[in-house]
Parts: structure tokens; C-alpha cells; sequence
């Protein structure tokens, strides 16, 4: 039993439709597939029927944009598994989309003073998200032949955080706020990819101790044997779950991951029902 638990789709920013998720979770050998779009559930009602009629099981989730203000506001993301009054969440994900909307608006009216690229063609691309996404001003560039990729030169040239002259930053909730609200649904939370954004290893070591975090995503398709190592010794030493996911974006993505690159293991699936009470 195995399951890649960290998905998205064309709800977020990844370049698969939810029907195709499922079909090809199921076709690449996995026994369970989480959906984890960015801070949104819109899809996990329709994503466990598609998973009954494909003969997968689907496990529902979010995946949560954070910041650690204790860190100068370092961004942290937090996955959430199988919350069990996912109401108590559409709160905390309406201001984070909210939020990004507003930032994404004024990145393409920024993008639109250098390019000839219009509000309508990116609509295109934004049309089946819950939000704005700079992949998706990225992809109509592309359209007009400006690059060849998303993650290319000028992606960095627009929206570096530091030095982007188009860039416009989003406003996170903070990390802790999110972590009491995944609870407050009774969902399990998984700090993603902790060696990102320039590392988060020291506050999940920080959460961990004081019981605020249920779990780490050991295995990433980014993650160096380094990442591996000390996610699993901190995991080991507060008891935490360790999982494993592609964080597929399909085509929306740096570098080639197929679905399946990065699994959970049969006992960390079953340690996150248990959590979970299923």
C-alpha cells in the first residue's frame, strides 16, 4: 500500500484537471493519492467520488502558504490530511487566496506595462484556479514567444521576491494560526519540503516539541539525502509521521516529476489514518 500525498491541479497552479489526477494516480501503480491544492478544498468532495469510480482511494487535503514570523517571516508550508470538519478551514483559506488574488491582479498590471500581453489572455489560464498564480502570467508569455519555460530567466527577471520588477508579495497567515485551524478540524498537519525557503528544519524541531505538528514530508523530489537524513532523525525524535509526495504540478513545474516520484509508505499511511480517526 502506497500513495503519493502532495498533488495539484488546475485549481491551484498545476497543469492536470482533477479528473486526471485520479486516472493517472491510479494508472502509475499508487494505491492512494491526496489532493492538495494551494489553500483550497474546493476539489476533494468531487476528488473522492472520481477516486471510487477509478478504484483509487483519495485521501482529501490542502496545502497551506504560511509564514514563520519568528523568522522574518520565512515562508513555511503546511500540509493538511483528512480534516474532519473542513468547514472550520474556508475561512483561513478565503483570506490566503484573497490575499494572492489581490497580489496576482497588480503583478499582471505591472507585467502588462513592459509586455503586450493582455488581462484576458491570462484569464485564460486563471480561468479554473481559485486564484492567481505567476505561472499562469508566465504561461501567456510563452504564448506570445517571450520564453520557451516557465521557470526561465525572466521569470526571475519578474517576480525574484527580491529583485523582481514585477513582484508583488502576498500577505500569509502565520504559520501557528495555521496549525490551530488544521486542529480545529481535526485534520493531520505535515510540514512540506522543511528544506525550502531557506530551510524550516529548526521550526519544525520547534513545533514538534511542543505537539503542534503531527508530521514531515521526508521524501520530495527535491530533497537532498542531507534533507532526508535530519527530517527523519527530528521525525524519529518526536514521533512524528513521515510522508512522501511528487508535489506534482504536471506540466507547471522546474523540473520533470511524473506522478508517484515520491511515495508514503504503508506504515505512515496507516499511522495517518489512525491520527486521523479512519
Amino acid at each position: 500500500m502506497i500513495g503519493d500525498l502532495h498533488c495539484h491541479t488546475t485549481l491551484s497552479d498545476g497543469s492536470s484537471s482533477l479528473e486526471d489526477l485520479i486516472l493517472y494516480g491510479k494508472r502509475s501503480g499508487m494505491d492512494f493519492i491526496a489532493l492538495t491544492d494551494h489553500d483550497t478544498l474546493a476539489g476533494n468532495t468531487r476528488a473522492v467520488m472520481l477516486g471510487k469510480r477509478y478504484g483509487i482511494g483519495v485521501i482529501p487535503g490542502v496545502e497551506f502558504s504560511a509564514k514563520d514570523s519568528s523568522r522574518g517571516g520565512r515562508r513555511v508550508h503546511i500540509l493538511c490530511y483528512l480534516p474532519r470538519v473542513p468547514q472550520r478551514l474556508e475561512g483561513i483559506c478565503s483570506k490566503i487566496l484573497k490575499s494572492r488574488t489581490m497580489a496576482g491582479q497588480e503583478m499582471i498590471r505591472r507585467v502588462m506595462r513592459y509586455y503586450p500581453v493582455t488581462a484576458e489572455h491570462i484569464g485564460r489560464y486563471t480561468a479554473g484556479s481559485q486564484s492567481i498564480y505567476k505561472s499562469h502570467i508566465m504561461l501567456a508569455l510563452m504564448d506570445l514567444g517571450y520564453t520557451d519555460r516557465i521557470y526561465s530567466e525572466l521569470f526571475g527577471q519578474l517576480f525574484d521576491s527580491k529583485n523582481g520588477s514585477c513582484f508583488v508579495p502576498t500577505e500569509y497567515a502565520d504559520v501557528h494560526e495555521v496549525l490551530q485551524a488544521i486542529h480545529d478540524a481535526g485534520g493531520v498537519a505535515v510540514m512540506a519540503h522543511p528544506f525550502q525557503y531557506g530551510g524550516s528544519f529548526e521550526l519544525l524541531e520547534e513545533l514538534a516539541s511542543r505537539g503542534m505538528i503531527d508530521g514531515v514530508e521526508k521524501y520530495h523530489p527535491r530533497a537532498k539525502p542531507q534533507d532526508i537524513l535530519l527530517a527523519g532523525q527530528i521525525a524519529e525524535k518526536y514521533g512524528l509521521i513521515t510522508t512522501g509526495g511528487t508535489d506534482f504540478h504536471g506540466a507547471r513545474t522546474s523540473t520533470p516529476n511524473p506522478l508517484g516520484t515520491c511515495i508514503t509508505t504503508e506504515n505512515s499511511l496507516q499511522a495517518l489514518f489512525a491520527l486521523a480517526g479512519q
